[in-house]
């Protein structure tokens, strides 16, 4: 599927506000992961996307080729992801390391691709659905 650089940047951004939600401390003030993203400032952000490139983007780009409906998002199934993620984590890891990197690298996947906004038409548009 080819992202275009927009997609692939709110996807980034989806799974970074993850990552910045799972802070024990913000759960349990019970504060707006999206409030706290936007006090967040642009350095600050820009670790978190930083530190997620590396891990996120090249698993969207090899994910296959899928038809997108107007007004719809992507969808892949677990196993898809997996598979490619799976193939670009790499021999250097132990049976354990690999599994874990595998397990969380698919459901920073899953939480970018959740991101990701309804595909529009070409013309510009967003179908009636």
């Amino acid at each position: 599927m080819r992202f275009t650089e927009h997609e692939l940047t709110v996807a980034l951004a989806g799974a970074g506000k993850l990552v910045v939600a799972s802070n024990r401390k913000l759960r349990r003030k019970g504060v707006d992961i999206d409030t706290v993203w936007a006090e967040m400032d642009r350095f600050q952000r820009f670790k978190v996307l930083d530190a997620l490139g590396d891990q996120i983007l090249p698993v969207l780009v090899a994910l296959p080729d899928v038809e997108v409906a107007a007004g719809a998002r992507p969808s892949y199934t677990d196993s898809e992801i997996s598979e490619v993620v799976a193939r670009l984590a790499g021999d250097g890891l132990g049976r354990v390391k690999r599994a874990v990197v595998v397990k969380a690298r698919t459901a920073l996947v899953q939480a970018a691709l959740a991101a990701l906004p309804p595909r529009l038409d070409p013309d510009g548009l967003v179908s009636e659905q």
